[in-house]
């Protein structure tokens, strides 16, 4: 008798998974056959999945990663210069709690979005806060919040993920404000949250490539100081994928996108 109610009253506080749950204990015959306090626990136990289900979600929505992959995908073909102990370490996250910084270097097409996404998935599973953009993207999006008045409120945004990814480093010059704005983003997070930097230059080439040698050498104090380092080696891995797929179609090269 009370079975509707119940359900409209779990649905309006709010407890989707404790709803969800209940519907289908009324469902099933066996369900019956147990106590009280274990079907309340299966209840319990659904709303908690359910929340920690949610709460992803929207860790993933917000992070805006450009690849959907997973850590446990990266491939340890010989000759890619991974060090399988320092992936599983990173793949626990300890070094996001400790605000560490994270430099992924290599050629391009070996893996580096790739293995930034695929950190920055895991670091959603663990509801930590990711953001990711490719640095002359985000360089346009500080230009034109300090246009608009917004500048502050976007500093303070990317200071508190508790990951930021900037994949692409160095691909074009700098102007002097682009140089100045993410001297502040870093400066912001320097020794209090992770920031992984993807570039297709070896670490040695990127100081030239900032710019200004003041202003460089302040940005590379704040991200290589006790950074952790992968540098990909072998050959592409969007050609190693497209070789694999053969003549199949267009989705070759789409594979090899999301293959570390």
């Amino acid at each position: 008798m009370l079975t509707h109610p119940t359900l409209e009253e779990l649905k309006a506080l709010g407890l989707t998974g404790m709803a969800e749950a209940l519907a289908e204990q009324l469902d099933d015959s066996s369900a019956r056959e147990l106590r009280f306090e274990d079907r309340l626990a299966q209840l319990v136990d659904r709303e908690r999945r359910h929340r920690e289900t949610r709460r992803y979600r929207n860790r993933l929505r917000q992070a805006q990663l450009r690849l959907d992959v997973r850590i446990e995908d990266v491939d340890y073909s010989a000759g890619r210069g991974l060090d399988r102990s320092l992936i599983e370490y990173l793949a626990t996250n300890r070094w996001i709690r400790d605000g560490r910084n994270l430099l992924v270097t290599g050629a391009s097409g070996c893996g580096k979005s790739f293995f930034a996404c695929a950190l920055g998935e895991k670091a959603c599973r663990a509801n930590l806060a990711v953001r990711y953009y490719r640095v002359p993207r985000l360089l346009e999006v500080l230009a034109i919040a300090r246009a608009d008045g917004s500048y502050m409120r976007l500093l303070k945004k990317l200071a508190k993920a508790d990951l930021l990814i900037l994949d692409d480093w160095g691909l074009a010059a700098m102007t002097d404000q682009q140089r100045r704005d993410l001297l502040e983003v870093l400066d912001d997070r320097c020794g209090r949250a992770a920031t992984l930097v993807t570039s297709q230059f070896p670490v040695g080439e990127w100081h030239g490539l900032i710019g200004e040698a003041t202003v460089a050498d302040a940005i590379l104090d704040r991200l290589i100081h006790g950074a952790y380092r992968i540098e990909l080696q072998g050959e592409s891995m969007r050609k190693r994928y497209a070789r694999a797929d053969g003549d199949s179609g267009n989705g070759a090269e789409e594979t090899a996108e999301t293959g570390a």
